[in-house]
C-alpha cells in the first residue's frame, strides 16, 4: 500500500519561499509518475507540477519559472521548491503518485495522468 506524507507548508509573505516535501513508502517499483497539486477553497484541485523516474518534469503555466519539482530517490521523497510566492498560490497542496511494474507501463504524460495515491495535504498561505 503506497503511503504519501507531505510536509513543509506554512505562511509566508508575498515574494517568499517554501519547500514542500512528500515522503513515499510502501512501493517496490522504480518506475513512477509523481506530482504536486493544489486546491484553493471553492475551487477544483489543479496540477502544479509532475515528474517521472526519468526526470521529465512539467509545470502549470502559472508556476513556471517560480516552482521546481525534484526527487531524491535515496530518500523516496518528492520536493516542490516554491520561490517568489504570490497570494494566488494560497491553497492546500497535495502530493500524488503512482508506481508501475516497468517502463512499458509508464504513462506518456504524467501531467495528465489520473493519480490513484494521494497524501493528506499541507497548507500554503501567502499574504500580500
Amino acid at each position: 500500500q503506497v503511503h504519501l506524507v507531505e510536509s513543509g507548508g506554512g505562511s509566508v509573505q508575498s515574494g517568499g519561499s517554501l519547500r514542500l516535501s512528500c515522503a513515499a513508502a510502501g512501493m517496490s517499483e522504480n518506475t513512477y509518475c509523481m506530482g504536486w497539486f493544489h486546491q484553493a477553497p471553492g475551487q477544483e484541485r489543479k496540477v502544479v507540477a509532475t515528474s517521472d523516474n526519468y526526470g521529465v518534469t512539467m509545470y502549470a503555466y502559472s508556476v513556471q519559472g517560480r516552482f521546481t519539482i525534484s526527487t531524491d530517490a535515496s530518500k523516496n521523497t518528492l520536493y516542490l521548491q516554491m520561490n517568489n510566492l504570490k497570494p494566488q498560490d494560497t491553497a492546500m497542496y497535495y502530493c500524488a503518485a503512482d508506481f508501475f511494474p516497468s517502463d512499458d507501463h509508464l504513462p506518456p504524460n504524467c501531467f495528465e495522468w489520473q493519480y490513484n495515491h494521494w497524501g493528506q495535504g499541507t497548507q500554503v498561505t501567502v499574504s500580500s
